[in-house]
């Protein structure tokens, strides 16, 4: 059977989560999926344990990132996957894989982007750093009634991706999860069809988080601003 979702994991030194991970997606995703794991060096100690996995019947791809860093391994997942639908998630189990299969659905339905939602109604954010909480809740209420985007969750790197309209956009972004705000800014203003579903985003409970706060926050400011303008124009206009 073809397979519909292409799910990109980016991992660096995963081996404790990994497991989990690949669990859970294979028991609570039913659409026909592959898994990509994108790894930077030969040595990450997540590629013997997902190994196993491959060994025993689950699809998945390991793709080396040939440069360093999530960014760049989100892109290679892009650049790789076969699959008409596209989803980036984390291998420290905090994302909701329980609506992947509603996302699908709605994908088949037209849209172009389906976000996950922590901040709409019977979304949740469980445990994170008190500042990243809070920056990103305060960006997403302002591109949300500001901006207008059709999500109150732009900051989520979880998200659902049609593949052609990934092919189709130059994307611009250098630093790291701040790839998933630019794609919803550039779809929605570029008239791709964007909506969210409801999702329970869970603090990792091991390992060390990948996100730098301090060197990324001026790369979410770049969408942040340019959504903003974006709106500022067309409302002149």
């Amino acid at each position: 059977m073809d397979k519909l979702l292409g799910i990109i994991i980016p991992v660096y030194n995963e081996k404790d989560n990994i497991v989990n991970t690949i669990e859970t997606i294979e028991e609570k995703i039913n659409t026909p999926h592959r898994i990509y794991i994108v790894y930077d060096f030969d040595e990450d100690n997540t590629l013997p344990v997902a190994e196993e996995f491959y060994k025993n019947g689950v699809d998945i791809k390991f793709l080396k990132n040939p440069l360093t860093g999530v960014i760049n391994a989100i892109k290679t997942g892009f650049q790789n996957a076969t699959e008409d639908y596209l989803l980036v998630t984390m291998a420290d189990m905090s994302d909701d894989y329980s609506i992947v299969d509603k996302m699908c659905a709605l994908m088949a339905n037209g849209y172009d982007v389906v976000c996950g939602s922590r901040y709409m109604k019977s979304g949740k954010q469980i445990g994170g750093p008190i500042v990243k909480k809070t920056i990103s809740r305060v960006a997403d209420i302002t591109l949300k009634y500001i901006a207008r985007l059709p999500t109150h969750d732009a900051t989520n790197s979880f998200k659902l991706y049609r593949k052609s309209m990934i092919a189709s956009m130059e994307i611009e972004s250098n630093g790291g999860f701040e790839i998933g705000m630019e794609i919803v800014v550039k779809a929605h203003f570029l008239g791709f069809k964007v909506t969210e579903i409801p999702c329970i985003w869970l603090a990792r409970q091991k390992g060390e988080s990948r996100f730098k706060i301090l060197s990324w926050v001026p790369k979410y400011l770049r969408w942040y601003f340019h959504a903003i303008r974006k709106r500022l124009l067309e409302f002149i206009a």
